[in-house]
C-alpha cells in the first residue's frame, strides 16, 4: 500500500493512493500516530484526485537517523576512504517539507548548497539490538529524502555534520510511503536525481556499502530505534561537491528525486534575501 499524508479542505488526512487517485481511510490524520500504535488504515471507497490535494510530507519523524557514505564511489569523489563500519549522523525534524514546497537558506549561513537523492527507511516496530536477520522485520515501508547539504557549514567551517545537514526546509520527503510488503527488495531500487531535468545521480541501492538490515541492527545496538523513525541510506555518487570544479544549487533550480516502485519528489530552490 502506498500511505501519503494529504490536506484536502483544510483538513489533513493519511489516505492510499491507487494511480493517480487517494483514497480516504479511517479517520486517521496522523501517519505518526498509526505507526506508533501498529494500526493500518482500512480503504474506503471514496477517492479524491491527487492532482486535487496537497501531498504534505508523508510523516515528521521523532528523529532522522542518516548515513553517510554508504555508497564506495560516493566516498570516492568526495575524498574519503570508503567507510568499514557506518558513518551515522542526525538531521533535525524540522528540516522536513513535502515534495513542491521551496528549498531555501540564506547566503549569509550558506554559499554551497549540494544535492542528496537518498532511500529512506519508515522503522514500524521498536528495535533494540536486534539481529541483522531479524531487521526488517522492524520496517514498515520506505519512502524518498533529500540531503540537502550546506557543504561549507559541513566540511569548512564545523567539525561535524549536523547544522549543514539541517538548515530548515533541507529534508524533502515523500512523496508517499510504500510499505514493506509492497517492495519486496529495497536492495534493487534505482535511485536518480535531477537538477533542472539532468541527471546528476544515477545509481542502484544494490551498491550499498550496508545493507538495510546491517543499518537496523548496528543502529539499535548504539540506540533504540522507535516507530516513526527514519533512517536515510546514504546517496550513490553525481553529488556536486564530487564535480571538478564544484557545482552548488542556486536561486531558481529545481531538484528531482526518484526511486524505482516509490515515485519522485520535487522542489524548487529559492535564496531569501
Amino acid at each position: 500500500m502506498k500511505l501519503a499524508t494529504y490536506t484536502y479542505k483544510d483538513r489533513t488526512r493519511v489516505g492510499a493512493v491507487v494511480e493517480d487517485r487517494v483514497y480516504m481511510t479511517s479517520e486517521l490524520d496522523s501517519m505518526q500516530y498509526m505507526i506508533r500504535r501498529g494500526l493500518m488504515p482500512s480503504r474506503r471507497y471514496e477517492s479524491l484526485a491527487l492532482a486535487d490535494v496537497k501531498l504534505q510530507a508523508p510523516l515528521h519523524p521523532g528523529k532522522i537517523v542518516a548515513i553517510g557514505k554508504n555508497y564506495a564511489e560516493h566516498a570516492k569523489e568526495t575524498g574519503g576512504e570508503v567507510p568499514t563500519a557506518p558513518i551515522i549522523f542526525s538531521k533535525f525534524p524540522s528540516s522536513i517539507i513535502p515534495t513542491g514546497d521551496p528549498i531555501t537558506w540564506s547566503e549569509s549561513i550558506t554559499t554551497q548548497v549540494d544535492w542528496e537523492g537518498e532511500l529512506a527507511v519508515v522503522i514500524g516496530k521498536r528495535a533494540r539490538n536486534v539481529t541483522e536477520e531479524d531487521a526488517l522485520n522492524h520496517v514498515f515501508g520506505y519512502t524518498i529524502a533529500h540531503d540537502v547539504s550546506a557543504r561549507d557549514l559541513q566540511i569548512r567551517t564545523d567539525s561535524q555534520w549536523t547544522r549543514g545537514k539541517s538548515l530548515d526546509t533541507f529534508c524533502p520527503l515523500g512523496p508517499w510511503i510504500v510499505t514493506s510488503d509492497e517492495l519486496a527488495d529495497p536492495h534493487e531500487l534505482s535511485i536518480k536525481t535531477s537538477v533542472n531535468g539532468k541527471v546528476m545521480q544515477d545509481g542502484n541501492t544494490k551498491d550499498f556499502i550496508f545493507n538495510i538490515p546491517t543499518l537496523i541492527s548496528y543502529c539499535s545496538r548504539m540506540f533504540t530505534l522507535e516507530p516513526g523513525d527514519l533512517i536515510l541510506t546514504g546517496t550513490p555518487s553525481g553529488v556536486g561537491e564530487g564535480m571538478k570544479p564544484p557545482q552548488y544549487l542556486k536561486d531558481g533550480d529545481v531538484v528531482e528525486i526518484e526511486i524505482q516502485n516509490i515515485g519522485s519528489i520535487s522542489n524548487p530552490c529559492k535564496v531569501l534575501p
